[in-house]
C-alpha cells in the first residue's frame, strides 16, 4: 500500500466481497484510495491469512481440551450473529478464553454443541492473553 495518510474504515453493505468474508475496506481520505483490508500485508502473510491462522489454532486448541470446550451459533442471551459466524470457547482454570469465528470453521471442531453459549464474563482480548500466559505457567512440567 502506497498511502496511508488519513485512514478510515468503511463497511461494506450487501456486498460479498470474496470468499475470504472481508466485510470492510480502508479509505485514505487523503489520496482516495481504497484497500481490502484482506488484501494488507506485513511483508510476509495478509492479515486475513494471519486470522484464518489463528481461528484454525484455535480449533486445535479446543480439540486438544474438547472436555472443557463449547461452541454455539447463539449468545446466552439467544441473540445470533450477523453473518456466518459462531461463538466458540474453552474454560480454563485461569479464566474462560472465547472468539467469534467464522462459519467455515464450525465442523473442525469436534466439541461439544450448546444452544446458548456461557454468559460472558466480560474478558477483553488483553484478558485472553493473560489467562492463556498463566494457564501456560501452570502446566509446565
Amino acid at each position: 500500500m502506497e498511502c496511508l495518510h488519513e485512514i478510515e474504515v468503511k463497511k461494506q453493505t450487501g456486498i460479498d466481497v470474496d470468499s475470504t468474508h472481508c466485510n470492510f475496506i480502508l479509505h485514505c481520505k487523503k489520496c482516495g484510495k481504497n484497500f481490502r483490508a484482506n488484501s494488507l500485508d506485513d511483508g510476509f502473510h495478509t492479515f486475513q491469512e494471519l486470522y484464518d491462522h489463528r481461528q484454525m489454532l484455535f480449533c486445535l486448541l479446543m480439540n486438544a481440551n474438547s472436555d472443557i470446550s463449547w461452541k454455539s451459533m447463539k449468545h446466552e442471551d439467544g441473540s445470533m450473529l450477523d453473518g456466518d459466524w459462531f461463538v466458540a470457547g474453552i474454560r480454563l482454570p485461569t479464566g474462560d478464553i472465547t472468539y467469534h469465528l467464522e462459519g467455515r470453521f464450525w465442523d473442525y471442531i469436534n466439541t461439544k454443541v450448546l444452544e446458548f453459549a456461557p454468559k460472558w464474563d466480560g474478558h477483553t482480548s488483553s484478558d485472553v492473553i493473560d489467562r492463556m500466559k498463566e494457564y501456560c505457567r501452570l502446566t509446565r512440567s
